[in-house]
């Protein structure tokens, strides 16, 4: 059995699902059908996370002759163990980051988690507010994993992750794909990436770069089918076959979706965020050795 030996680490919102997408669709690339299985990343806890080394290496059987493997998962940046885990399981592994300007990632993440049921807070502005009082336990939703991502800006402390693999990882395996890139030409985003993993980079494939916002048409039915109630559960467990019901669940949670426009950021507040940030996009171009200051213009 093949495991996999690149990794799409992060950040969330930055382009993941899409370049996951992109990858797999690749004759030479296996991805797995499931996206965020977050093996790795220990320090972190989420319910769904693949914890188990046998179930995680199972998602890699149907690996035929594709020259390479790899996995999505968003939280590996993001995680202080993941870097360490990950080159302890494939030595040899290559990492890809995807970064967006903070202030854009921010508020897409917290949209998501709106929609996840992951925040309960609708005001973005005041899901800021309350993170200190966050990382002391207080105001959490109960279903918020995982609950690191409430601590908004963290999150998009890009330097500091992507140090943590430059210094663990040789600075020649990390490639870094810059979300206004990928969305000005997603064709030579993915002929760079292609390019990196040794895959052949003339493979063409329908571009279509659009994750539209989304929100949940009734809160109850999300609510029901992330935690169904233990009767419910248990009854369906014995009436229905698994496959049946995975697919009922699945079935359901799609005709819950609706995509709208997502709000735009208040100019006040886009403008005190990219003061805040201001340093540590400095920070990151050093690192990078590319100019993003232009992440803290309008």
């Amino acid at each position: 059995m093949k495991h996999p030996d690149f990794f799409i680490v992060g950040a969330p919102k930055c382009g993941t699902t899409f370049l996951h997408s992109h990858l797999k669709n690749h004759p030479e690339i296996f991805m797995p059908d499931r996206k965020e299985l977050h093996y790795f990343g220990t320090d972190l806890y989420h319910p769904d996370f693949v914890r188990d080394k046998t179930l995680y290496l199972s998602f890699f059987q149907k690996v035929k002759n594709e020259k390479r493997a790899g996995e999505a998962s968003v939280w590996y940046l993001y995680s202080k163990r993941a870097a360490y885990e990950i080159k302890e399981f494939s030595p040899s592994a290559q990492i890809i980051i995807m970064l967006r300007n903070p202030v854009d990632m921010l508020y897409s993440l917290h949209s998501q988690y709106l929609f996840n049921g992951c925040e309960d807070i609708t005001d973005f502005e005041e899901a800021l507010r309350k993170e200190d009082e966050r990382k002391k336990g207080l105001f959490l939703p109960k279903n918020a994993y995982p609950v690191e991502g409430l601590f908004y800006r963290e999150t998009a402390k890009y330097t500091q992750q992507v140090k943590r693999y430059f210094e663990i990882f040789d600075k020649n395996a990390v490639h870094i794909i810059i979300f206004d890139d990928l969305k000005n030409d997603p064709q030579m985003s993915l002929r760079d990436t292609f390019r990196f993993l040794g895959v052949d980079e003339n493979i063409r494939d329908d571009i279509k770069l659009v994750n539209p916002n989304k929100r949940a048409r009734s809160i109850f039915l999300r609510n029901v089918l992330q935690n169904p109630p233990p009767f419910l559960l248990n009854m369906s467990r014995k009436l229905i076959p698994h496959p049946v019901r995975s697919l009922m669940r699945k079935s359901m949670w799609n005709l819950n979706i609706r995509h709208e426009a997502r709000i735009p950021m208040k100019p006040e507040l886009r403008k005190i965020l990219q003061e805040e940030f201001k340093p540590e996009i400095k920070q990151l171009s050093d690192l990078l050795g590319r100019d993003l200051t232009y992440w803290c213009s309008n």
